[in-house]
């Protein structure tokens, strides 16, 4: 790890510039209790009246969890949480220190002692190479340097950050405004269709097949390297508006013998029906024999719905709202066939379908280049800030 430096810079350990605290113990004292999630923001601020002390200003890093290493600020005066500890710095300016372990954080995740509960690798930690620069006036000089250039970085991701969120806000808005007809209030003026043309029924009404495949293990069917045989598709596979097929699954044709209704068919709508991803809507739209498991319905529509507007709809709001409202948390969260085949779905005409369908596909893919650009730049940022950190620590800056 260590490399040539610049004159006056020298190597020496991480232990030979902080170390690890607890803090001061105090009783019968109000204090906030400052665990993680709340030094994220991601909890209200809760009081306790005994614990570890730490003063705001501190800077301490996780020694326990997924994250270990990671290097936080305390805001406020409070009592430590109980995954991370206070870093002591001595002999070395203190952002100068957080900056290098900002280095290294993939390197101590990567190599976490524990399983139940990951924890620091604090052999690894104390033992880092780590470049010291002769006088605080250069660490702080570089300091400054890092902060500058991080200035301008921290403007453009706060910006690309901010299209990314508004992803999801402005795709739901879209799928929203198109199923309660507001995208084409216009077409249907242009074209003589009067607003009361949309009908209500239900998912059995649209379909000639509601179903859902087996496991195969259940069936003593064996995966297969061969794939000449049957692709499996999994709630894995089905993501929102698309297949994602990276990680292809093969079993024996037999399966299609056992499990005849759930061979799929090209222009089959699945949906996601149990766990986390319940909701999650995708066409099959492959030349190729294909089966599926209990994870996956199979809504094979008649010719009164196109299977892009249906596809559309279920990964809608109102779609998820249903699935809210209708899913049985056992084991693993769940809706039932029943459950898709009485949900209710308002039906415009096929030409305003089409129009619909239209518009969401024009709509949504700008929305998604959006989000890739905002994606691509947010990268780049990243591997900025990693090359102007890697420079400064060989004193490049």
């Amino acid at each position: 790890m260590e490399y040539k430096l610049p004159t006056g810079w020298k190597w020496c350990k991480q232990n030979e510039v902080c170390r690890l605290t607890d803090g001061e113990k105090k009783n019968d004292v109000s204090y906030p209790y400052l665990e993680v999630k709340y030094l994220r923001g991601k909890k209200e601020k809760e009081f306790v009246t005994s614990g570890k002390f730490i003063k705001a200003g501190t800077k301490v890093i996780l020694v326990d969890g997924e994250n270990s290493g990671e290097v936080f600020t305390v805001p406020e005066d409070g009592f430590m949480g109980s995954t991370f500890k206070a870093l002591s710095i001595q002999n070395v300016d203190e952002k100068y220190l957080q900056f290098f372990i900002q280095t290294k954080k993939d390197l101590y995740r990567n190599n976490k002692k524990g399983s139940a509960i990951p924890h620091l690798n604090k052999e690894l930690f104390f033992n880092m190479p780590f470049p010291l620069p002769p006088t605080l006036a250069e660490q702080q000089r570089i300091v400054n340097r890092i902060e500058t250039m991080f200035e301008k970085l921290d403007q453009a991701q706060e910006k690309a950050q901010a299209v990314l969120d508004s992803f999801e806000t402005c795709k739901a808005a879209i799928l929203h405004k198109a199923f309660i007809g507001e995208l084409t209030v216009n077409w249907r003026k242009e074209n003589g269709v009067p607003d009361d043309s949309w009908i209500s029924v239900n998912m059995g009404a649209l379909s000639e097949l509601i179903t859902k495949g087996a496991s195969p293990k259940w069936q003593g069917i064996q995966y297969t390297d061969d794939t000449s045989q049957t692709l499996f598709v999994t709630s894995e596979n089905v993501r929102e508006g698309y297949l994602d097929l990276e990680k292809e699954k093969y079993l024996d044709n037999k399966i299609n013998e056992i499990q005849k209704r759930s061979v799929l068919k090209k222009g089959d709508v699945l949906l996601n029906i149990v766990g986390a991803s319940i909701g999650r809507s995708a066409i099959y739209n492959l030349d190729k024999l294909a089966n599926t498991n209990q994870a996956v319905c199979i809504i094979r529509l008649n010719k009164t719905v196109l299977g892009d507007f249906i596809c559309y709809f279920l990964n809608s709001n109102i779609a998820r709202s249903y699935y809210d409202d209708n899913k049985v948390e056992t084991a693993r969260a769940n809706i039932s066939l029943a459950n898709v085949f009485d949900m209710i779905v308002a039906v415009p005409t096929l030409p305003e379908q089409q129009q619909i369908v239209r518009i969401l596909d024009t709509v949504l893919e700008k929305e998604f280049r959006a989000k890739e650009a905002a994606q691509t730049v947010l990268d780049q940022i990243a591997l900025l800030k990693k090359s102007i950190l890697a420079r400064a620590f060989r004193g490049k800056i």
